[in-house]
């Protein structure tokens, strides 16, 4: 599967993450070639702000894989990783993220994200981590589609 293919795997997970009350976004994380993790951001189902969806995708690749070193894998969000889950992805060793939306988009939905760009900060942190944007404007949309359901708010 080509990156976009996977990017909009996740972005069919946060619909049905949007559909079942959840925020929108998601992360799958792809190792050779296969989904080892597939999840959403649960931040109010699990009342802990931490529970963002790459971290959740983090949390759940290692035990599908039984390793903490998630070297070889490939994280794709919907959204630009914010500090606290590039940071996450950098402790895990995941090679790659691949993200739709950008952190600004989620800040213009009413989300409290920090603005510090994910390749910005992998490179003056010194992380291995290659972070690419790939335009598209099916994760863009992600935020409309969950306002449409009208449990949006300022987060």
């Amino acid at each position: 599967m080509t990156d976009r293919e996977f990017l909009m795997l996740a972005v069919e997970s946060c619909r049905k993450g949007v559909d079942n009350g959840q925020t929108p976004f998601a992360a799958i994380v792809v190792k050779d070639g296969r989904v080892v993790a597939d999840t959403t951001n649960t931040v109010w189902r699990d009342t802990d702000p931490t529970a963002h969806a790459e971290v959740n995708a983090i949390r759940a690749a290692a035990r599908a894989l039984k390793t903490i070193d998630l070297s070889g894998c490939v994280m794709y969000t919907t959204t630009e990783p914010c500090p606290m889950c590039l940071s996450a992805i950098h402790w895990a060793k995941i090679d790659r993220v691949v993200y739709g939306a950008t952190i600004d988009d989620a800040a213009a939905a009413g989300f409290n994200e920090l603005r510090f760009p994910a390749r910005k900060l992998a490179q003056e942190g010194g992380s291995k981590v290659n972070v690419e944007q790939l335009n598209c404007s099916e994760a863009r949309e992600l935020f409309a589609y969950w306002k449409k359901t009208g449990k949006s708010g300022t987060y």
